[in-house]
C-alpha cells in the first residue's frame, strides 16, 4: 500500500519571499536582532535613559542635601529577609571615633532595622519641573519615623554627607543628555557641510576639507582643556553645560562630514539626482529629501558611536576641573573627589561613578557595532 507523503515546505523560499517584500527598516531590525549583545546592549541603554528621565522618582534622597554628621558614611546592604520572613531593611549606622587616632568610623547597629518599601514617599520634587510629587522608587517605610536622607546609603556617602547614590542617578541625567545634545549638533553640522561640500565640490569643497584638515591636526584634549579654562567662573550651571556641549559637538563633526562627502561624490551623478536636479529641484531639497534618505541607516550607526565619544569627553574634562563645575551633577564632576590617593584608600566607594561610565560606553559601543553592521546592505552576516 502507497502512503501519503507529506512535503515539507521550503522555509529558504518563504524567507527570500518575506525579505523581497521587506521595507528597510524591517531589513535593518532584522539583522540588529540577531546581534544579541548588540540587543542586551540596547536594553542597557533604553534602561540608562529612562533612568534619567526620572532621576528625581530613582533617587532615594536629595543629591544636593547634605549634612557634615554623615560625611563618608559607607555603603550599606540591603537585607531581604528577617528571621525566615521576607522584609527588606538596612541596619542602623553609627558613628564613632577611635580613642587613639580621633578618626571617625561607622557601626552597623542591627538592633535597629530600617524597613525599605518601593514606591515610598520622600523629599518633594517636580518632575521635569512641571508634575509636583514625592513618591520614589526606594524610601523608608510609611510607618517608620525616618527619613531617607538620614538613614539609607545604599552606595555610601560623600565628604559632604550627600547621598552617592542620588547624584550618581543624577549624573546619569545630565551625561547621557549632554552626549545625544552634542551628538545631535555634531549631525548637523557634519551631514550640513559634508553634504554642501560633496554636492557641489569645487572651491567650497577645499575650503570645507582644507578647515576640517585643520581642525583634525590640532590636539583635541589640549584644546578642549584650553577653551574650558576660559569660560568665566562667574557662569551658571546651565551656561557651563551649554557651552561645554558646544565646545566638544565643534570638534566631532568632522568623521561625519567625510562620510557624507565621500558618498554624495558617488551618488551626485546618479540618475535620480541628475533627474532632480532637470526637473528644478532645490539644491537643499536634493540633499535632503533625495541622498541622505538614501544611507541614513549609516549616519544613525555613526551617531550611536558618537555618543560615547561625547560622554568620555564630558566625564575627562569635568574630572579635571575644567568642564561642569559643583553644584552641577554630572559623572566627570563626582569623579573629581577620587583625584588623590588617599581618597581612595579610605572612601573606595566615591570611585562608584566610574562604573556607570564604563557600562554605557560598552554598551553605545556595542549596540553601535550591531546597527552598523544590520545597516550594511552588503553584509552577509
Amino acid at each position: 500500500m502507497s502512503q501519503a507523503v507529506t512535503l515539507p515546505i521550503d522555509a529558504e523560499i518563504v524567507s527570500q519571499d518575506r525579505v523581497s517584500v521587506a521595507t528597510q527598516r524591517q531589513l535593518i531590525w532584522w539583522r540588529f536582532r540577531r546581534h544579541r549583545i548588540a540587543v542586551i546592549a540596547l536594553v542597557i541603554v533604553i534602561f540608562y535613559y529612562l533612568i534619567a528621565l526620572g532621576a528625581e522618582f530613582a533617587s532615594v534622597s536629595d543629591p544636593r542635601e547634605g549634612r557634615s554628621a554623615r560625611a563618608v558614611v559607607p555603603p550599606q546592604p540591603i537585607h531581604l529577609f528577617d528571621a525566615g520572613a521576607f522584609r527588606p531593611h538596612v541596619c542602623a549606622v553609627e558613628g564613632k571615633r577611635d580613642a587613639f587616632t580621633l578618626q571617625k568610623f561607622y557601626e552597623a547597629d542591627c538592633s535597629q532595622k530600617i524597613d525599605i518599601q518601593l514606591f515610598a514617599r520622600g523629599y518633594e520634587y517636580k518632575w521635569l519641573g512641571l508634575i509636583p510629587s514625592d513618591r520614589h522608587l526606594i524610601g523608608v517605610s510609611d510607618s517608620e519615623n525616618y527619613r531617607a536622607e538620614e538613614t539609607i546609603f545604599l552606595l555610601g556617602t560623600d565628604i559632604q554627607g550627600r547621598d552617592l547614590l542620588s547624584r550618581i542617578i543624577h549624573g546619569t541625567r545630565t551625561s547621557m543628555t549632554l552626549g545625544l545634545i552634542g551628538v545631535t549638533l555634531s549631525l548637523l553640522l557634519g551631514i550640513i557641510l559634508g553634504g554642501i561640500s560633496g554636492f557641489f565640490g569645487g572651491w567650497i569643497d577645499n575650503v570645507i576639507q582644507r578647515t576640517i584638515e585643520i581642525i583634525r591636526s590640532v590636539p583635541t584634549i589640549p584644546l578642549w582643556m584650553g577653551l574650558a579654562a576660559s569660560l568665566p567662573p562667574d557662569w551658571t550651571v546651565i551656561q557651563l553645560y551649554v557651552a561645554i556641549t558646544i565646545i566638544i559637538s565643534l570638534f566631532a563633526w568632522t568623521d561625519l562630514a567625510r562620510v557624507v562627502r565621500g558618498r554624495f561624490l558617488a551618488m551626485r551623478e546618479e540618475d535620480f539626482v541628475t533627474s532632480a536636479v532637470l526637473a528644478g529641484a532645490s539644491w537643499n531639497g536634493i540633499i535632503f529629501r533625495h541622498m541622505l534618505p538614501s544611507f541614513y541607516s549609516h549616519i544613525i550607526a555613526a551617531a550611536t558611536l558618537a555618543i560615547p565619544f561625547m560622554i568620555i569627553s564630558e566625564t575627562a574634562l569635568s574630572f579635571l576641573g575644567l568642564g561642569l563645575r559643583p553644584p552641577a551633577i554630572s559623572w566627570g564632576v563626582l569623579l573629581q573627589a577620587t583625584q588623590n590617593v588617599q581618597a581612595i584608600a579610605l572612601t573606595p566607594w566615591l570611585m562608584y561613578p566610574a562604573i556607570p561610565v564604563i557600562v554605557i560606553i560598552l554598551a553605545l559601543n556595542f549596540m553601535g557595532d550591531g546597527l552598523r553592521d544590520a545597516a550594511d546592505p552588503y553584509s552577509t552576516t
